[in-house]
């Protein structure tokens, strides 16, 4: 009797389903979406190419192969591929070095680095191995000992942080000399700090001739603090770490130098100290370390450099002696919003040869690339121009003045499709050199003589290529066959298009749906979102086999959807900073319009039904869209979320939301982002997660949202995860509480008890 209730009452709730539809997911359903998962899919797909590099002018990379995982080295002139080494003479070493059973298909790293013609190095759960290609003799790497180094060009010194202060180490003989004598706490060199992420790694530019350097003297003396504490039995261990606020008096302030290694000086930049910002990201340090904004002339006499405000409004171009440390300002540019310095990376160049520079700008609301005269500060002429952006520079070739880049949106079609060009910089010989109305991943090979091509769609599987850029002739290296994937019934997301909010732009995006769909009935949607503004939910139009759960959770019964909304990058300046200054929209009035005009094409999407979820800037926009549309979204997962970005890293808040501003009567400009000032506004289910060793997005960012729950008297569910930091979101508890909780509120289903992944393959 008891059941035939729950029936009736959940067929009030859920009128579109079927009154024969069984009330549990079993078991066997989560399997069948597990199998949709990344880790599974990746097994039924070859033909790869991953990790791909050039050394030498040849290309490298991995492989997954019908034999298993495989190395290749391919040589663009004679189009001859061949195994990069021997994979069982290769794993017969690493066995033994690591003393476990390796598999000559299943090397346990991913990719590796060619130290010279018969010698690789690769890392193996942290640690560093040098092999020999012709005796096959493994050893750990020497280099491990200082894993936190910067290696100079010519490979023979590396560069490290003891004590606040650089120090030089000689490769070859191992003799450590100090560099910098005046290093203290809160105030070191080559600091990677940026609050939100630390590492041991100093932040340095080395000279091409490897005898100078240059950084800053990293001053947080002043800077507030955050703090962490682990959950354990007895005494926990707290970290204490310096990290700056939107409104901050103090943040992090870089005092530029260069050191001379061979003369052990230390030469100040004759300049004010800069605020610690670069013109693309939230941190000055790129993901290899490298000091971003710096590019040195041939000679090392010189170097180019970025000063970016701390509004990020305002880029200034300058250009050092390395000599004596004066610098010249060249060129300035101001944004009312926020510059940047290219879409997918930094794109500007020093031209020292002939005294010029390679300036991106968005200064007709469109990403283009202009030459400044250095002498003058001068723009001479605009390189590219149109309705389209560049992307970003590759390289250039200054024997030819060519400039190789990536841009989007002047072929038609997709505008999120990259292509690679070749202009010359008198702006003449404009060329396209990826043919294919596909999108391109491009690696080129250092003479920009030869570059592979990875073309695909979201539901067009991979081909690469080597093309060559002089006489535009290519030859396959790789298709991927993805047919024992597709006999699994596996089908790919379906690319749509629909309008914004008002109706202005197209906005694009990808529906999954179950592999046994059935457009007789109707299915709720889980609507994934990743606001930006760095980037959007999709990120990326090639082939995939998995996008993070999206089909995965499709299997379970949904509709998922995900959107590249008004505020995410790769398309127009206007359209990038469509939100500027009030980070809270977050896109969300162009996901419901999405779902909405999708609900009007497509009678099996339930609009009564309809969850959010997402993780960092997508647990901030789930739980907003909670509050801000209470009677569309019915249920959120909203996983680590940048709740109010008053309590988020200075760079980021004050870049796209803009300096923290107060007004006499105690309200201020971030209050139309901060969650927790919405709380009351709540009517469905909302999950909130967070990690409490999260030092990127600290856990008080959810706290405090679930302090203003309380107040207003919300039900709500939360779910601390203990010592737990930022990438929680793939771990497999997370992901199943995840699909519990859209089955148990937005399909009114019971799902499986306690449901355990199978291990990783």
């Amino acid at each position: 009797m008891l059941k035939n209730i729950t029936a009736i009452f959940l067929v009030s709730l859920f009128p579109n389903a079927l009154i024969a539809a069984p009330l549990e997911l079993t078991t066997e359903d989560y399997q069948q979406a597990e199998k949709q998962l990344y880790q599974h899919t990746k097994k039924l797909v070859t033909g790869t190419v991953e990790q791909p590099f050039w050394h030498n002018d040849q290309l490298f990379y991995k492989s997954r192969t019908k034999q298993g995982d495989q190395f290749f080295e391919v040589n663009p002139e004679t189009k001859q591929k061949k195994l990069a080494f021997n994979h069982e003479k290769l794993a017969q070493a690493v066995s033994k070095i690591t003393d476990t059973e390796v598999d000559a298909y299943t090397l346990p790293f991913s990719r590796f680095d060619l130290v010279d013609t018969n010698n690789i190095n690769f890392k193996i759960e942290g640690k560093s191995y040098l092999c020999n290609l012709e005796d096959y003799l493994c050893t750990i790497n020497s280099a491990e000992k200082h894993a936190d180094e910067m290696l100079s060009p010519n490979g023979q010194l590396a560069v490290f942080i003891r004590d606040h202060n650089l120090w030089l180490r000689n490769i070859n003989s191992d003799k450590e000399t100090q560099l910098t004598q005046d290093g203290i706490k809160d105030f070191g060199y080559g600091t990677n700090n940026a609050g939100w992420i630390r590492k041991d790694t100093p932040v340095v530019k080395w000279s091409p001739d490897s005898t100078k350097l240059t950084t800053f003297k990293h001053d947080s003396r002043n800077v507030g603090d955050m703090a962490l504490v682990s959950t354990t039995v007895g005494h926990p261990t707290i970290d204490q770490w310096k990290y700056p606020l939107p409104g901050d008096e103090h943040i992090f302030a870089i005092h530029r130098v260069v050191i001379d290694v061979e003369k052990r000086k230390v030469i100040p930049l004759d300049m004010p100290a800069d605020a610690h910002r670069s013109s693309i990201t939230d941190h000055v340090a790129g993901n290899n370390g490298e000091l971003l904004d710096i590019d040195w002339a041939h000679d090392s006499k010189s170097f180019a450099f970025v000063s970016s405000s701390r509004d990020h409004k305002t880029a200034t171009l300058k250009v050092a002696d390395a000599n004596n440390g004066n610098v010249k300002t060249i060129y300035s540019e101001v944004e009312e919003s926020f510059f940047e310095s290219g879409v997918s990376a930094i794109s500007w160049k020093y031209l020292d040869k002939t005294n010029e520079f390679i300036w991106f700008s968005q200064r007709t609301d469109w990403g283009h690339f202009y030459l400044i005269d250095g002498a003058t500060g001068k723009v001479k002429h605009a390189i590219t121009q149109g309705d389209w952006t560049v992307l970003e520079l590759l390289s250039v070739d200054e024997k030819t003045d060519t400039l190789y880049f990536t841009g989007a949106g002047r072929e038609g079609g997709d505008p999120y499709f990259n292509y690679l060009y070749s202009v010359n910089k008198s702006g003449k010989k404009l060329k396209l050199l990826t043919p294919e109305r596909k999108h391109h991943l491009i690696t080129m090979s250092d003479d920009s003589r030869y570059f592979l091509d990875r073309f695909s769609t979201p539901d067009e599987a991979e081909v690469s290529v080597v093309r060559n850029t002089k006489t535009h002739t290519s030859f396959n290296v790789e298709k991927m066959d993805i047919s024992q994937l597709t006999a699994t019934g596996w089908k790919p997301p379906t690319p749509f298009i629909v309008k914004d909010r008002d109706n202005n732009h197209d906005i694009y995006g990808l529906l999954y749906k179950p592999s046994n769909f059935d457009k007789n009935k109707t299915y709720p949607v889980v609507n994934y979102i990743y606001p930006g503004p760095q980037v959007g939910s999709i990120r990326g139009r090639h082939f995939r086999s998995a996008r993070g759960d999206n089909q995965a959770l499709a299997e379970l019964g949904f509709i998922v959807v995900e959107i590249d909304a008004l505020g995410t990058p790769g398309r127009s300046k206007s359209f990038h900073e469509f939100y500027y200054g009030n980070m809270g929209d977050s896109g969300l009035p162009d996901q419901v319009a999405a779902i909405k005009q999708l609900a009007k094409k497509h009678k099996w999407i339930d609009i009564d039904h309809v969850g959010i979820w997402g993780h960092s800037g997508g647990g901030f926009a789930s739980t907003k869209a909670m509050f801000s549309y209470p009677d569309f979204y019915k249920v959120a997962v909203s996983e680590a979320g940048n709740h109010d970005n008053r309590n988020y890293a200075d760079e980021w808040g004050e870049k796209y939301h803009g300096l923290l501003v107060n007004s006499d009567n105690g309200e201020t400009n971030y209050d139309s982002q901060a969650n927790q000032l919405f709380a009351d506004k709540l009517k469905g289910k909302l999950m909130l997660v967070h990690g409490t060793l999260d030092t990127n997005v600290t856990p008080f960012n959810t706290l405090m949202v679930v302090d203003a729950l309380i107040d207003a008297n919300k039900d709500f569910d939360l779910l601390m995860l203990p010592n737990r930091g930022h990438g929680f979101a793939r771990e497999p508890y997370m992901v199943r509480k995840r699909w519990d909780y859209f089955v148990t509120h937005l399909l009114g289903k019971k799902p499986p008890k306690e449901f355990k992944f199978s291990p990783k393959g």
